[in-house]
């Protein structure tokens, strides 16, 4: 794949760096998107409202990740670990990423996994978590309190 113009990505530089030391050895392609098959899915299994919980393609997912530096910009990511089954081609990734909401100027600090599933050193399925809560609270979203149970 050659996606076009990566300066739209800059903004996921730390990102993609750290998902690129926890896969090295695993995978082929020089960026985040080359490593990706073209019918690969991913999904969204702990996010915020009104982001897509599906995504068929390694174009669409480009596409979604191109607007990123509009909301939020990477400033660094670390707390790598790697967990990988080799019997399944499962790696498991935990990582935070260190950044800056764009509108706000608020810090942004999220912690992630990521569970991948690679073939022929290729990523066909990915499925990630985050905290939702994080990237409300940088972009100065205010959420209520739920009310605790008196049961």
């Amino acid at each position: 794949m050659n996606v076009q113009d990566l300066d739209d990505f800059r903004a996921l530089e730390p990102f993609f760096r750290i998902v690129g030391e926890g896969l090295d050895g695993l995978i082929d392609g020089d960026h985040f998107f080359d490593w990706f098959t073209e019918d690969a899915v991913t999904e969204y299994v702990v996010t915020v409202p009104d982001y897509p919980r599906r995504i068929e393609g390694r174009d669409a997912l480009a596409e979604l990740y191109r607007g990123y530096g509009d909301t939020m910009v990477a400033e660094s990511a670390d707390g790598l670990a790697v967990h990988h089954d080799r019997e399944t081609s499962v790696v498991v990734l935990e990582y935070v990423v260190h950044g800056r909401a764009v509108g706000t100027g608020r810090a942004y600090e999220n912690h992630f996994v990521s569970v991948i599933t690679i073939r022929d050193r290729r990523i066909t399925h990915w499925r990630d978590y985050l905290d939702p809560l994080a990237v409300l609270d940088a972009l100065g979203i205010s959420f209520p309190a739920r009310p605790r149970s008196t049961d």
